[in-house]
């Protein structure tokens, strides 16, 4: 005997509800995963800590690599020489003047007993000519060998310069103020290097006339 085909029972989808369940169980998900709040806030000020501490590193180590310089000027310009060379400025008072010297030698005088040469860089730099007045400085150079005083128009004062702020060239300087450049500023004030103008044998001034 045939029977009569079964038919299958179909029970609907309740779409509603299964979107429900996955929400719930991707809420229950990211619930479990993220951190307390607690915990967000120990991770947050780890990372604090953390960022104060490369940041003192480098605020250090741009500190150490900064360097003070006398700050005068010349002719208008604002120039520096490090204060590692500096051994003091004074005013500039009973200059004697020497025979037989290079024009940039202005002459010497008597600084507490010690006789000292003035140097006028503004002649041995080539740059324009301005009068001695009262306001004159003597900025006083000193090296294990060699020690003679630079004349100076103004002193400006002590400013500590990072490394990172000096450009190591200027277009507009050429000549001889090149070849004691140790750098420039963003201001423009010009570095001279100290160093090279204590070993130049052109500057020293011979005892026999």
């Amino acid at each position: 005997m045939n029977r009569p085909p079964v038919k299958e029972r179909t029970t609907a989808i309740d779409w509603p509800a299964v979107h429900q369940r996955l929400e719930a169980a991707r809420l229950a998900v990211e619930s479990a995963s993220a951190p307390a709040a607690d915990e967000t806030q120990r991770i947050l000020r780890g990372r604090a800590r953390a960022l104060a501490r490369e940041f003192g590193k480098a605020k250090t180590a741009e500190d150490a690599a900064a360097l003070e310089w006398v700050e005068f000027l010349l002719a208008h310009e604002k120039y520096g020489l490090a204060s590692s060379h500096v051994r003091e400025v004074h005013p500039l008072e009973n200059l004697t003047p020497l025979p037989c010297t290079p024009s940039f030698v202005l002459g010497i005088v008597n600084l507490r007993g010690e006789i000292l040469s003035v140097i006028d860089i503004k002649k041995f730099f080539g740059l324009p000519e301005k009068g001695l007045t009262d306001l004159n400085k003597i900025i006083v150079l000193q090296s294990a060998n060699m020690v003679f005083g630079v004349l100076a128009d103004a002193i400006i004062g002590v400013r500590s310069i990072p490394s990172a702020e000096i450009q190591l060239s200027l277009p507009t300087l050429t000549g001889i103020r090149e070849k004691y450049l140790k750098g420039v500023t963003s201001d423009r004030t010009i570095l001279l290097d100290a160093e090279k103008l204590l070993a130049d044998e052109a500057i020293i001034v011979q005892e026999q006339v």
